[in-house]
């Protein structure tokens, strides 16, 4: 076996050559997009992070963070979980199958999915799935929540990892995250509608804001992992499935933010429009197929549905990115 292809799951000593990233002036919505390099030209500049002491970025291996989810509303029923006994096998089996991580939802975020779970009622939800699923496997559990109230709970039933959509929108997450030692995953959150043109430019000014209210809140730099926001921009001016797609073929402008890279495509409807399967159950080969170009763009974490199949798909995207093409003459 390759030495990076061996993960490491100990807590690493970070390096500090690449700091949080201060925020800029941000750039109007729809601003021209950066120059996109082409593989062969590409450096890394993402930095090294450590959630809850898995390495993710630099030259370790792509960490495979395994989705399941507690919420009867999720978009892909097949990743819902009805019972504490099913919860847990599930987990097993995806840290069986290569999950680093394990990403815990208790209510869907899909923005065409209109949610009215109040506070109290998702963290009942959430806080027992956490302890349950923490308590069953050796790798660190995530929260996927945009609720401070809801990430303190969660917390305290274990959870290490706060995956924030809204890019610590929420006053308190920020706060929350910097006194507990957690770590974060913070997306790219479009606040409202808006009329660009350019996804890679707005989600790079989008993920600015987020690092720049980490840093206000003094959130540790290397605790940090930047998501793009794919299928969470509905109403630009670009057509949804096209934003997807210029963000995945761009993703590697967004690298010089100085963090690593976590990217979720798993069954999203942006596959369903490309593939036309309309049901997420049937969109598993888009999925992988995107997670390879995610790779080959410079992610460093993939969220997934689908683990043992997604490390296949992640070690062969890595390997062929180290492969050597003889010069011809």
């Amino acid at each position: 076996m390759h030495p990076r292809d061996r993960h490491h799951a100990q807590t690493i000593r970070v390096s500090q050559e690449s700091p949080l990233t201060p925020p800029r002036q941000p750039e109007p919505r729809g601003a021209r997009s950066p120059h996109l390099p082409r593989a062969q030209d590409r450096v890394s500049t993402s930095g090294v992070a450590s959630l809850a002491g898995v390495p993710v970025g630099g030259e370790h291996p792509v960490v495979v963070m395994g989705v399941l989810n507690v919420s009867p509303e999720s978009f892909y029923t097949g990743s819902v979980r009805g019972g504490r006994d099913e919860l847990v096998r599930a987990a097993r089996d995806m840290v069986g199958a290569g999950a680093a991580l394990l990403d815990v939802g208790a209510r869907s975020t899909a923005p065409y999915l209109a949610s009215a779970l109040g506070e109290a009622e998702e963290c009942e939800r959430l806080a027992p799935a956490i302890e349950a699923v923490a308590g069953a496997v050796p790798v660190p559990v995530s929260a996927d929540t945009t609720r401070a109230g809801v990430a303190r709970v969660a917390l305290a039933a274990g959870a290490r990892v706060i995956n924030d959509v809204s890019g610590l929108r929420d006053p308190g997450m920020g706060a929350l995250a910097r006194e507990r030692g957690a770590s974060v995953i913070l997306m790219a959150s479009p606040p409202g509608p808006g009329a660009s043109t350019d996804p890679v430019a707005t989600v790079r000014v989008l993920l600015e804001q987020a690092l720049g209210r980490a840093r206000a809140a003094g959130v540790a730099g290397e605790g940090i992992v930047l998501d793009p926001g794919i299928g969470f921009f509905r109403e630009e001016a670009v057509p949804w499935d096209e934003w997807d797609l210029s963000v995945l073929a761009g993703l590697s402008a967004l690298r010089t933010l100085g963090r690593p890279l976590g990217v979720g495509v798993s069954r999203k409807s942006f596959l369903g429009a490309v593939t036309g399967r309309a049901d997420p159950a049937g969109r598993l080969a888009g999925s992988l197929a995107a997670t390879v170009v995610a790779v080959q763009q410079g992610a460093a974490l993939i969220r997934t549905h689908d683990v043992a199949e997604t490390v296949d798909a992640v070690r062969v995207a890595e390997r062929l990115g180290r492969a050597r093409v003889p010069r011809t003459s």
